[in-house]
């Protein structure tokens, strides 16, 4: 399993986290994305964006990483561009582990299909787990996401999901354990990059899981039906490097 979170009109909803309204296609899409207000200036103009298509890689002696998840209530929301996007609030307890970084879990989401891909080879999904470190540096987890046999907490999230976008709800009685996202194997591909939307920005430290997870045909079809294209095309690499664990 690999880790590494469509073509579609946005309903007209109020979208507190961006002020300014962007799309996946159309003029409002990707290469228009740094046009639409300053703040998103980045998404045009910058050198380290996100996503990439991961090849000619330099192994290197990276230090493990670690994931201390645990199940906590869910928290979910529906926001116009992607259907599944999971909060957490600060001081929910859910770390990433890099060396001696530490990393507490912000929120995840999902793309159909995959943004990142490697030697040209996208994922049927990914999921996006977002990270901050007590002094505000961002890392993002992705986990590949490929057809095979289903995941027990894509069903749980499913089971929730909400049909159209609107505010956040918490899911009475329901706990999620983000782990369940997880490959047993954490080896993975490492750069330096960006927020794969608006505003783009740069600075972020993105590993992607080598190991791809499984889920059914059936969950990737349920996301599809709502959301069959929420992702950026691949970034330039502008000479970066990216580095893969021994």
């Amino acid at each position: 399993m690999l880790l590494i979170v469509a073509l579609v009109s946005v309903p007209a909803v109020p979208r507190a986290q961006w002020k300014t309204p962007w799309t996946y296609d159309g003029a409002n899409g990707p290469e228009h994305w740094g046009d639409l207000d300053p703040e998103y200036a980045a998404c045009n103009a910058g050198k380290e964006q996100s996503p990439i298509d991961i090849r000619n890689v330099k192994k290197a002696d990276l230090p493990a990483i670690r994931f201390e998840y645990k199940s906590g209530p869910l928290k979910i929301i529906n926001n116009g561009y992607t259907a599944v996007r999971v909060n957490y609030p600060p001081g929910n307890g859910n770390f990433l582990f890099v060396g001696d970084q530490r990393y507490e879990l912000t929120q995840f989401h999902f793309h159909h299909p995959s943004e990142e891909s490697i030697q040209g080879k996208p994922f049927d999904m990914v999921a996006h787990l977002m990270h901050k470190s007590s002094d505000a540096k961002i890392a993002g987890v992705a986990v590949l996401l490929q057809a095979g046999s289903a995941n027990s907490t894509v069903r749980q999230l499913w089971e929730h999901m909400p049909p159209t976008p609107g505010k956040e709800e918490v899911i009475a009685g329901v706990e999620v354990n983000p782990a369940g996202l997880l490959p047993r194997d954490t080896s993975y591909y490492m750069y330096m990059g960006s927020l794969t939307a608006p505003p783009c920005t740069e600075g972020v430290t993105w590993f992607v899981l080598k190991t791809p997870v499984d889920i059914s045909a059936e969950q990737i079809g349920a996301f599809d039906a709502l959301y069959p294209h929420d992702v950026r095309p691949s970034q330039p690499l502008n000479g970066r490097v990216v580095q893969e664990s021994r």
